[in-house]
C-alpha cells in the first residue's frame, strides 16, 4: 500500500488520507526522527547547527508535516474513524515530542553549539531553542522527569478530548422550528434552516447552533422563546446541563491541576507565570494590571452603552426587563434605530466571490504581490487553493476552506502546513504553505454565500496570519513566519488587517450586490463608519473578561484545595469585576473556552487585547501617510512588509516594531480606533 502520508514530493495528499493510513505512517516517521535523534546525540557527532538540521530536524520536521495533515483534517473533516485513528496516535506522537524537548544529550548538543558559528537568524533559534529545552523538561531528573512526560501526554488527551465534546455538544443539537417561529430571521437564513431539514427528510426549518445560523437568530428572530431556546442551548454546551458524555467540566479542572504541576515542577510559583516567559509581557501581574487599567478606561463606556440599550428595550420593544438572550437583538435593533441600517442590508452587498477579489487587490497592491489560482488536492469540493508570486517567483501558496459544515469544528483559524526553510538535506528554500478556515453560511438557491461585515473582517483576520506565514523571508525554518514569534504579537498582523474593512477606498472593490451587481452605496458605508464603535464598551470589556479570568484562573486557582464549583466562582467574580452586563446563572462560558482548554491560549487570552494595541499603532503610520483620497501608502505597505512580515520571528516582536514605528507602542491609538479617546461619558 502506498501511504500518502509519507509522500513528502509536494503538498499533502488531502484527497487521498484515509483513517487507515494513520498508524503506520507515524511507526514509519516516528522511527525515522528516532533513529535522528540517537545519531544526533552520540558523543562524536558533532556540535553544529546544520549538522544537526540535516539529521534531526529533516526527520522530525516530515513527522510534523505528516502529522499536522491529521490533525487538520481532524479539525475540518472529523469522522468516528479518523477520531480513533488519531487519538490511537495521539499518545505516541505526543511522547516524542516530549521526550525530544527534555533530552538531556540533545540540550548538552545545542548547548555546546558555538553562537559565534551561527549567523544572526540562527542565534535568535538557538536561543529559543536553549529557553524551550528548560520549558521542556530537559534539566529535569528522575521521577520528575518521568511525571513532567506523564504530564504532556495527559494534557494532550483531555484537551483533545475537550474539542471533540465541544464539537459534539454544538453538532448534537438541533431545533425544527416552524416558519412562524422565525418571524424577522433573514431570507438566505431560513432558506439554508429549510434546505437542511429537507436533506433530512422533515418538516420544518432546522436551526443549529453553528454561528451562520445561531447568530442571525439571536439577531433578528421576533420570536423570545425562540431566542432563549437557542441561547440556552448554547450557553450550556459540554456542560452538566447537557448530554452527561459531552461534560467538560471535570476535564476543565484535570487540565488546570496538570498545568498547576507542570509549572512547579519546572519551578514556576504558577502556570501563568510559566506561560509568560516565551511572550513579551514581563509578569502575569503586568498582563493583569494591564488588564484591569484597560477595563477602567473601557467601563463608562460599557455602562453608558448597556443605559442605552435598556432605554431603547423598554421605550421601543416593551422589555421593561431584558433577558440573556435578548441583548443580541435589541443591539440589532438599537444600531437599525439610530444608523438607519442593518446588517441584513450590508451583507447583500457582500458576495463571497467578490469579497474575495477586494481582499487579494489591496493585499496585491499594498505588498506588491500577486495572487493567483492553483492547483492542489484538497479534503472538501468547497476548498480553494491558490499561489502568492513576487516579481514573478512563487513565495508562498495557501488552502481557504470558508464554509461552515457538520463535523467541522467551529470558529476561524490559519494554520501551517509546511513553513519557509533552507532545507540543509537539499539547499533549496521550501516555500510556506498555510491554511485559512472559516465557517461562512453556503449560498442559496443558486446565489453566491452572503458575508455580514464581521464575517469580512474575521477573513481579513486570518489572511493577515497568512501574510505572516507566507510572506516571511527568513530561511531558518524555527523563526521564519509566524515561527518563534512571540504568542502575545502574533494577533499583530491579523488585528492589522481588520483595518481596511473600514475604508472606502478598500470596500468600494470588494461590493456588489447579491441581485442587481451594484457597489456598496456610499451613504450606506458612512452609516456603517458611523456604527462601527457601536457598542465598543461593552465588546471591550467582555474581551477583558476572557483575559483577565484566564489569567486569573492559571494564577490563583490551587487544584489542591478547589471545590468542584470553584471555576465558576472566579469565572462571577471576574464579571463582578470588569462586566457591566449581567450574564445568567446557568452560563457555562468555560466548557467551549476551547481557545484556553484546547487551543494553545492558556494563560495567553490577553494576547489578543495586547496585540490591538500593536496593531492599531501600526495601522496609524498607514492613517498618517494616506493619500489625499485615503488611498495607503505603498512606500509604507513596504515599510511595513519588511519590518514585520518579512521578519517574522528572527527577532523580538519589540524589535520588529520600532523598525516599522521607530519607537515602542502606544495605547492612544487603539482606544481613538475604538471610541474611547474623547472624554468619559458621565
Amino acid at each position: 500500500m502506498t501511504n500518502p502520508l509519507l509522500d513528502f514530493n509536494d503538498l499533502p495528499l488531502f484527497d487521498q488520507i484515509k483513517p487507515e493510513h494513520v498508524a503506520p505512517a507515524v511507526d514509519a516517521l516516528l522511527a525515522g526522527a528516532e533513529s535522528a535523534l540517537q545519531a544526533v546525540t552520540e558523543p562524536a557527532f558533532p556540535a553544529e547547527w546544520t549538522a544537526i538540521a540535516k539529521v534531526l530536524d529533516v526527520a522530525s520536521e516530515r513527522f510534523s508535516r505528516a502529522w499536522g495533515a491529521v490533525g487538520h483534517l481532524n479539525a475540518v473533516a472529523d469522522t468516528p474513524e479518523l477520531r480513533a485513528a488519531y487519538n490511537e496516535a495521539m499518545p505516541r506522537v505526543t511522547a516524542f515530542w516530549t521526550r525530544l524537548g527534555s533530552d538531556e544529550r540533545l540540550y548538552a548538543k545545542y548547548k555546546a553549539i558555538d553562537p559565534a558559528t551561527l549567523n544572526p537568524e540562527q542565534r535568535q533559534a538557538h536561543r529559543n531553542a536553549i529557553r524551550n529545552f528548560v520549558l521542556g523538561g530537559a534539566e529535569l531528573q528522575g521521577e520528575a522527569k518521568a511525571r513532567f512526560a506523564e504530564i504532556q501526554e495527559r494534557q494532550a488527551e483531555l484537551s483533545q478530548k475537550f474539542s471533540e465534546n465541544a464539537l459534539d455538544a454544538t453538532d448534537a443539537f438541533a431545533w425544527y422550528a416552524v416558519l412562524e417561529d422565525l418571524d424577522g430571521v433573514p431570507e438566505d437564513v431560513i432558506g439554508a434552516a429549510r434546505a437542511a431539514a429537507e436533506a433530512e427528510g422533515k418538516d420544518g426549518y432546522k436551526l443549529t447552533l453553528k454561528m451562520p445560523c445561531y447568530l442571525p437568530v439571536m439577531q433578528f428572530a421576533r420570536n423570545s422563546a425562540l431566542r432563549e431556546r437557542l441561547y440556552r442551548a448554547y450557553v450550556t454546551r459540554a456542560s452538566e446541563f447537557g448530554d452527561p458524555a459531552f461534560d467538560n467540566t471535570a476535564l476543565i479542572r484535570e487540565i488546570l491541576a496538570l498545568r498547576q504541576e507542570e509549572a512547579k515542577l519546572l519551578g514556576y510559583p504558577n502556570f501563568g507565570e510559566l506561560s509568560i516567559v516565551p511572550k513579551m509581557a514581563e509578569s502575569a501581574d503586568q498582563v493583569i494590571k494591564f488588564l484591569r487599567d484597560l477595563a477602567a478606561k473601557a467601563r463608562p463606556y460599557g455602562e453608558r452603552d448597556l443605559a442605552d440599550l435598556r432605554a431603547f428595550a423598554a421605550e421601543h420593544l416593551g422589555l421593561a426587563d431584558p433577558q440573556p438572550w435578548d441583548w443580541t437583538y435589541v443591539g440589532e435593533k438599537l444600531k437599525e434605530a439610530r444608523y438607519a441600517f442593518s446588517e441584513q442590508e450590508v451583507k447583500q452587498y457582500f458576495t463571497a466571490p467578490k469579497v474575495m477579489a477586494g481582499l487579494f487587490k489591496i493585499v496585491e497592491t499594498l505588498f506588491e504581490v500577486s495572487i493567483q489560482r492553483d492547483t492542489a488536492p484538497v479534503w472538501h469540493p468547497s476548498v480553494e487553493f491558490y499561489r502568492i508570486e513576487r516579481a514573478g517567483q512563487k513565495v508562498g501558496q495557501f488552502y481557504l476552506d470558508p464554509s461552515a459544515r457538520a463535523a467541522k469544528r467551529g470558529g476561524a483559524w490559519m494554520d501551517d502546513v509546511r513553513a519557509r526553510w533552507l532545507r540543509p538535506d537539499t539547499g533549496r528554500v521550501q516555500t510556506p504553505v498555510a491554511q485559512l478556515v472559516c465557517n461562512f453560511a453556503e449560498g442559496v438557491d443558486g446565489k453566491p454565500p452572503l458575508l455580514t461585515h464581521d464575517d469580512v473582517t474575521t477573513l481579513f483576520h486570518e489572511f493577515g496570519h497568512g501574510l505572516h506565514h507566507m510572506l516571511t523571508r527568513i530561511d531558518e525554518r524555527d523563526v521564519s513566519g509566524i515561527s518563534g514569534v512571540e504568542w502575545d504579537a502574533v494577533e499583530l498582523p491579523s488585528q492589522f488587517m481588520e483595518n481596511f474593512c473600514w475604508e472606502w477606498d478598500v470596500l468600494a472593490h470588494m461590493t456588489s450586490h447579491v441581485d442587481t451587481g451594484a457597489p456598496l452605496p456610499r451613504p450606506l458605508f458612512d452609516k456603517m463608519t458611523a456604527a462601527k464603535n457601536f457598542q465598543s464598551g461593552l465588546q471591550t470589556l467582555r474581551q477583558i473578561e476572557f483575559s483577565l479570568f484566564d489569567m486569573l484562573l492559571h494564577t490563583r486557582y490551587d487544584a489542591a484545595t478547589a471545590q468542584p464549583g470553584d471555576v465558576m466562582a472566579l469565572l462571577a467574580e471576574v464579571r463582578q469585576e470588569v462586566a457591566v452586563m449581567p450574564a445568567p446563572e446557568f452560563s457555562r462560558t468555560p466548557n467551549t473556552f476551547s481557545h484556553i482548554f484546547s487551543g494553545g491560549y492558556a494563560a495567553g487570552y490577553y494576547s489578543y487585547k495586547w496585540a490591538e494595541v500593536l496593531s492599531a499603532d501600526a495601522y496609524a503610520a498607514f492613517e498618517e501617510t494616506a493619500g489625499a483620497n485615503g488611498e495607503p501608502s505603498i512606500e509604507t505597505g513596504r515599510k511595513y512588509r519588511e519590518a514585520i512580515l518579512e521578519a517574522g520571528g528572527s527577532r523580538s516582536a519589540m524589535e520588529s516594531f520600532k523598525a516599522f514605528r521607530g519607537r515602542e507602542p502606544q495605547l492612544d491609538a487603539l482606544l481613538r480606533h475604538q471610541g474611547m479617546a474623547e472624554a468619559q461619558p458621565a
